[in-house]
């Protein structure tokens, strides 16, 4: 091969990789300008694109933004545990169920099934089972129902059993404890989509309730969209820290830099 001929194509070569880290270049600074400023942020224009980005956010996040947004604290405690490692956001749907010791009624319960038959795509089933730590307010069957509707999981103030059936189908729920009991003919149902108390913490139907591995986090629908811009500034400039933090071997020098603890 002639070598003048090889001397272009290798010009040619390093002209177009060069062309290309260029491209990369841009593209990589344009995401960094966007995840900088969430005050530029094109809002999420419909429910279904406001959970996708509460899925991306972390729950540490976005409790610290709703703190500092509303100064309330919305996170249940650490009773709430997930039968496996999930991640979820989605609107409440809630359900009160209350004592009824003993009763034989066969529609007791009837409402609970239906409301279950009413949430789609997104929903949160939140249940609260009064003094229910030891009764299983949830099981399979009525995961699998929640699943094929497409509901995001389920928090439930009160037990869960058929732990391992809801672990095979995928389906996440975090309970206040994992028990082989059940809710027929000791409770009855007492209302959905009403105002509750879930471990402690208010949610009304339509809030968005946000789950990870550090717990779960209501979120008032209201205050969904500043809570939403402030979690995700809040999770770059930690997600930042990091490399930060190594490179200096100093979390006081990173924390002076981004004002973030």
């Amino acid at each position: 091969m002639d070598k003048s001929f090889r001397f272009v194509t290798k010009q040619r070569s390093a002209v177009v990789f060069a062309a290309l880290a260029l491209v990369l270049t841009l593209v990589s600074g344009a995401r960094v300008v966007r995840a900088q400023s969430g005050s530029e942020a094109k809002a999420p224009s419909n429910d279904r694109d406001l959970i996708a980005e509460f899925r991306r956010v972390e729950v540490a996040s976005v409790s610290d933004a709703l703190e500092q947004i509303s100064g309330k604290r919305m996170y249940m405690s650490h009773h709430m545990q997930p039968i496996f490692t999930a991640k979820f956001a989605g609107f409440a749907r809630t359900v009160q169920l209350k004592k009824d010791e003993g009763n034989k009624d066969p529609e007791a319960l009837t409402g609970m099934l239906e409301a279950i038959d009413q949430g789609s795509t997104d929903s949160v089933y939140v249940m609260v089972v009064e003094d229910g730590a030891d009764i299983a307010g949830m099981g399979g069957l009525m995961g699998t129902a929640m699943a094929a509707r497409g509901y995001s999981g389920a928090v439930i103030d009160g037990g869960v059993r058929d732990v391992a059936y809801l672990r095979k189908i995928g389906f996440p729920v975090y309970a206040t404890g994992i028990v082989p009991s059940t809710s027929v003919h000791h409770y009855r149902f007492a209302g959905a989509q009403i105002p509750v108390v879930c471990n402690g913490v208010p949610v009304n139907a339509g809030d968005i309730v946000v789950a990870d591995s550090d717990g779960v986090v209501v979120v008032p629908r209201a205050d969904a969209q500043p809570v939403l811009t402030l979690a995700q500034q809040m999770d770059f400039k930690e997600h930042s820290m990091y490399a930060v933090i190594e490179q200096l071997k100093s979390i006081v020098a990173a924390v002076k830099k981004f004002g973030r603890l």
